[in-house]
């Protein structure tokens, strides 16, 4: 105040002693009606009218407010506390190198971690990844061609191999173990029919081979010989007929060292007659005289998850790494069918692809992305209704979890409820896929047992799987 009233500041002393004992009078008691008030206001409008008394007080200074507490713009929910816990099933010693991660398909939130995040083998689970990449990369429609041309020389035809392993030499109107797959003979009735049209045509005397559309090696390295002597594996060809099976109608019987030339020979032995077999390619721009194809890619799927079919896997694999631009053979499959799956929008760090079937140790893809991935599929985004159809189904009548010992006992609880691709290999069983769990959670998992196992972690993987079904959402991670 002293700055508004200098000039006179001498000869009003006494006046302003007067007028500034009356000015404090008069706000003592101002203050107190005003406390008196205040106490019967909200503590917002008490704040108001006491910011506004001392603004209209030239006099005072106004003070400055203390910050209210700060609010939380969005205040988030408290999670639900889960209960049930299945730490005892995780801890049985026949999972050996135990690794586990299970999903509420619903909300995503993992419910359950062991090792999740960890990319280590999963033995014929890859197959749901391998399926994934042909759905991305060849589409469910798409069939796979076997075609006749004419061969460059007089009398000669060239046999076309288009990747179809499920193309049977058993007569048409008998199934293989492919139900619906095209006939060789059919493929040969054709050709004849085609070749006989033109008068000009001298007797067909001459076959090639042309299995080029695949390069080698036909057998990954990493494969043990026991798979192809034990009738689950054969070399992986352009050109071959009934998966290479010995016996067409069994889905586990021995395999040979040369596919190429048993398709072949079955060929000929259909067109009759006395006919040189040889080794080539196709003369570029030939007519087709004959062509048949295989059933839809998504029956392929099918047929492959259902029973694990290797052959069928490793068929799909090459078809993608062909298709995809990225090569044809077993070292093309990392590129290919990792770009594949990038599409579904699942991280894919850490996944390794030695082949399409699973049978390498050297696969590695972690739980946490198949449960991920299991969502998707759950939620059948895209195409993926597909692997869910084609997956074995715990005490349903067909495929690898109908079995006499899977989801036994006890365990049967989940049956009809496990949706889920099996596998195995001498290092480890793996599962993993949807639970429709008791309490109606869609759950999706991946469970692994690695390292030193036996046929027994089978029935522990069930018996765990059996606790995610009875847990359901109120699963615990402890």
């Amino acid at each position: 105040m002293r700055g508004r009233y200098s000039a006179r500041v001498e000869e009003l002393t006494p006046l302003r002693t007067r007028v500034t004992a009356v000015a404090v009078a008069v706000l003592l008691l101002g203050t107190g009606a005003f406390a008196a008030g205040a106490a019967t206001r909200a503590p917002e409008a008490a704040a108001t009218a006491s910011v506004a008394a001392v603004k209209s007080n030239d006099s005072l200074t106004t003070p400055t407010l203390a910050p209210g507490r700060p609010v939380p713009a969005d205040a988030s929910a408290a999670s639900a506390l889960r209960t049930c816990s299945v730490a005892a099933l995780a801890a049985d010693p026949r999972l050996a190198n135990f690794q586990a991660q299970v999903r509420n398909a619903t909300t995503g939130e993992v419910l359950f971690d062991r090792g999740g995040s960890t990319p280590s083998r999963t033995a014929s689970v890859l197959k749901v990844l391998t399926s994934a990449a042909a759905l991305d990369v060849l589409g469910p429609d798409h069939r796979v061609r076997t075609t006749v041309v004419a061969g460059s020389e007089p009398g000669s035809v060239v046999l076309i191999g288009g990747g179809d392993v499920t193309l049977t030499r058993l007569p048409t109107g008998t199934e293989s173990v492919y139900p619906g797959a095209a006939h060789l003979d059919d493929l040969a009735h054709q050709t004849l029919a085609a070749w006989q049209a033109n008068p000009v045509n001298p007797p067909i005397t001459s076959l090639v081979l042309d299995s080029s559309l695949f390069d080698g090696p036909g057998w990954e390295p990493s494969w043990d010989e026991l798979e192809r002597n034990a009738g689950s594996m054969p070399d992986v060809t352009a050109l071959q007929v009934d998966g290479d099976r010995d016996d067409p109608s069994r889905h586990t019987s021995a395999r040979s060292t040369d596919p190429v030339g048993r398709a072949g020979q079955a060929f000929a032995d259909a067109l009759g007659g006395d006919v040189k077999i040889s080794r080539g390619t196709a003369p570029a721009g030939a007519a087709a005289l004959a062509t048949v194809q295989s059933q839809p890619v998504s029956v392929l799927i099918g047929q492959s998850l259902i029973v694990s079919d290797n052959a069928l896997a490793e068929m799909l694999a090459r078809l993608v790494a062909v298709e995809s631009g990225a090569g044809n053979t077993f070292g093309a499959l990392q590129e290919s069918i990792v770009t594949a799956l990038d599409s579904y929008g699942v991280d894919t760090t850490g996944i390794v692809i030695r082949d399409g079937s699973g049978l390498s140790d050297d696969n590695a893809v972690p739980p946490a992305y198949l449960a991920r991935l299991f969502v998707k599929i759950n939620a059948r985004d895209g195409n993926l209704g597909v692997i869910f159809d084609g997956l074995p189904v715990a005490g349903g009548p067909t495929g690898s979890l109908s079995y006499s010992d899977r989801f036994t006992g006890d365990n049967a609880v989940a049956d009809g409820a496990v949706f889920a691709k099996t596998g195995w290999i001498d290092t480890g069983y793996t599962l993993s896929g949807v639970i429709r769990a008791a309490d109606g959670t869609p759950l999706t998992f991946a469970v692994y047992a690695l390292g030193d196992v036996s046929d027994n972690a089978k029935q522990a993987l069930d018996t765990i799987a059996a606790g995610f079904f009875r847990c359901g959402g109120n699963l615990s991670n402890s």
